[in-house]
C-alpha cells in the first residue's frame, strides 16, 4: 500500500510541476509579445506583394466558351 501512496505523491508532484511550467510559459509568451510589439516600428515594413498582372479578357467570351465545352 505504501508504494501506491508514493506513486500518487509522485504523480501529483509531477503534474504540479508541469502545470507551474505551463503557467510560467504563458506569462513569458504574453510579456515577450508585448515587449517585441513595442519595437515593431524600428524596422521598415515590407511593401505588399503585387499580384501578377493578368491579361485583360472578356468575361462573356470565357462564359460562352465554358458553355460550349460543357454542351459539346
Amino acid at each position: 500500500m505504501a508504494v501506491i501512496g508514493q506513486g500518487l505523491v509522485l504523480m501529483v508532484a509531477g503534474m504540479g510541476i508541469v502545470y507551474l511550467f505551463l503557467t510560467v510559459l504563458i506569462f513569458v509568451a504574453k510579456y515577450a509579445s508585448a515587449f517585441v510589439a513595442r519595437f515593431d516600428g524600428i524596422l521598415p515594413q515590407d511593401a505588399p506583394k503585387k499580384a501578377p498582372a493578368r491579361a485583360a479578357t472578356n468575361d462573356d467570351a470565357d462564359v460562352a466558351l465554358a458553355i460550349a465545352v460543357a454542351l459539346g
